[in-house]
């Protein structure tokens, strides 16, 4: 049976400028020396890592890098915490800085917030490559959460500053906000969303609406992945989180479906332009 699927991608998709960025120096020096080093993955993306190292991209872990001596090693889109930097400088490496200028700004926020004896408060993902990078301009002394109900079992201050990770769910920001002030905190919140994640929800919302079928294409381990399938799925019911081609069912769809496919800030265009071709295959 031919399915004849009608399929487009969604232009808004695919990944943010800080992801580009890192890619494009990652691609520079593969071409000019043949490998290079990156602290952990480049982007949450497994098809994506698999092409880089491929062309030479070694994945390295902080243990790794602690018996690294005179290399370059890349820094990612997500930053790292200061004793990186430090450890680089005792080690004699380069660090190719390709942290995301968003993520900077907010590191450098929550260190000005530290050193004025701030408490601050992260909501953020335990042990996400950024959330780890700002928990080190405080020396590991803010504190991390995911969502309110474990700050139930702290003992928080009457008074403290609150930052979010930069891919976070705009909507659970403001009402984990409200949600404090209304319990009697005195709070300086900091919205420090990314504007090109947060934008994408309101454009995934008029673009999810316009299909029988959507096929969101993200890597397992991207959280910003996670925060935009849901809006998929809030939207149109019949949305489907894959990672590979492979993982597509045909049983998803019927005769003349419309079919939209989109991804996440780590899904690179090429991904989602082989799930096209497959889908138009059926």
């Amino acid at each position: 049976m031919s399915y004849n699927l009608q399929v487009d991608i969604d232009k808004s998709s695919g990944f943010c400028f800080g992801v580009v960025y890192a890619i494009e120096m990652a691609e520079d020096i593969l071409d000019n020396e043949g490998y290079l080093y990156c602290l952990g993955d480049i982007v949450h993306n497994d098809e994506e890592v698999e092409r880089l190292t491929k062309r030479g991209l070694k994945i390295i872990d902080h243990e790794i890098l602690k018996g690294l001596r005179d290399e370059k090693v890349l820094i990612r889109a997500h930053g790292e915490a200061p004793s990186t930097y430090q450890l680089a400088l005792e080690n004699n490496l380069t660090l190719i800085d390709a942290s995301c200028p968003v993520v900077l700004k907010l590191q450098n926020r929550i260190k000005v917030s530290h050193d004025s004896d701030e408490q601050v408060l992260i909501f953020g993902k335990h042990g996400h490559a950024e959330v780890i990078g700002l928990q080190g301009q405080t020396d590991g002394k803010a504190i991390v959460f995911q969502d309110l109900a474990e700050l139930d079992h702290v003992d928080l201050p009457a008074k403290f500053t609150l930052y979010s990770q930069t891919t976070k769910s705009t909507d659970k920001f403001y009402h984990i906000k409200d949600e404090l002030i209304s319990r009697g905190y005195d709070i300086k919140a900091n919205d420090t969303i990314c504007r090109q994640v947060s934008n994408r929800y309101e454009e995934l919302e008029n673009f999810v609406v316009n299909y029988d079928r959507i096929i969101f294409v993200s890597g397992k381990k991207s959280s910003n992945g996670k925060v935009l399938y849901d809006v998929c799925k809030k939207y149109n019911d019949s949305s489907y989180f894959v990672s590979t081609v492979d993982e597509i069912d045909q049983n998803w769809f019927a005769a003349n479906d419309k079919v939209g496919i989109c991804g996440a800030t780590s899904t690179p265009m090429w991904l989602m332009e082989k799930v096209k071709s497959a889908l138009e295959q059926y």
